[in-house]
């Protein structure tokens, strides 16, 4: 299984948001849309994400509020992506080693979606129960 596979059943859609905007501004987006992370995007470009940990550090850390820091000074720049045709094995360990929860998946260069680490858990186990009752189907016949 690819990351294609995933993206062709959970979609494409990214939830995005600009550089310039607050840190009040991506919780508020966050919480709205009950998600973990933002792909922090000019334009049609990503430029970074944003995320659930990057809020907590940027309150740990903060000697002003939320709605005075911009998404720019606390957003990873340097995000760890992966590729539609990229192998959901190889996605896992990848996850696992840069301990990041979200991953952009770019095609030539461009935003193609977003998944989550709870997308590659769910694909798996829907593999491995596939798998588990065609072996049980097997040995019953």
């Amino acid at each position: 299984m690819q990351l294609k596979d995933i993206l062709a059943t959970k979609g494409t859609d990214v939830l995005s948001i600009e550089p310039s905007a607050t840190m009040a501004d991506a919780v508020d987006k966050m919480v709205a849309h009950r998600c973990g992370s933002l792909v922090v995007c000019e334009g049609d470009s990503m430029v970074g994400i944003i995320s659930e940990r990057d809020v907590l550090r940027a309150i740990s850390g903060a000697s002003e509020s939320l709605d005075k820091i911009s998404v720019a000074a606390r957003m990873t720049k340097e995000v760890i992506t992966g590729t539609p045709d990229q192998n959901i094995n190889d996605t896992m360990g990848l996850m696992t080693k840069n301990h990041v929860r979200h991953l952009p998946v770019l095609h030539n260069g461009k935003l193609a979606g977003l998944i989550s680490i709870g997308d590659v858990v769910k694909a798996e186990y829907q593999k491995l129960a596939m798998e588990n009752h065609l072996l049980m189907s097997y040995i019953q016949s």
